[in-house]
């Protein structure tokens, strides 16, 4: 059974800190790229970060270059995102992907952890 279960979520302060994982369980880790992605309230689903599954080449988006780091570890099938200088803006839901990087259309969700960021 595929799992992906994200946690490290909470409320944070601006200017604060939060480290995300997301554990992966029924397939083989190794073989899927990961992504970050957040949905605010209102607004459709953007991509945060994303990490290759070799290499482990990254790619961010713009509005959190130089604040978010996605790493992985392949030997613990964990994905993590670490989030520092966080702004009210970084406010939403942050879910976990699983994309098979040699078969298109293999895709795995997690259910999300809530990042509310807030004085």
């Amino acid at each position: 059974q595929v799992q992906l279960v994200e946690s490290g979520g909470g409320l944070v302060q601006p200017g604060g800190s939060l480290r995300l994982s997301c554990a992966a369980s029924g397939f083989t880790f190794s073989w899927y790229a990961m992504s970050w992605y957040r949905q605010a309230p209102g607004k459709e689903r953007e991509l945060v970060a994303s990490i290759r599954s070799a290499r482990g080449s990254t790619n961010y988006a713009d509005s959190v270059k130089g604040r978010f780091t996605i790493s992985r570890d392949n030997g613990k099938n964990t994905v993590y995102l670490q989030m520092n200088s966080l702004k009210p803006e970084d406010t939403a839901v942050y879910y976990c992907k699983a994309e098979h990087t040699q078969v298109v259309g293999v895709i795995y969700w997690g259910q999300g952890t809530q990042v509310t960021v807030s004085s």
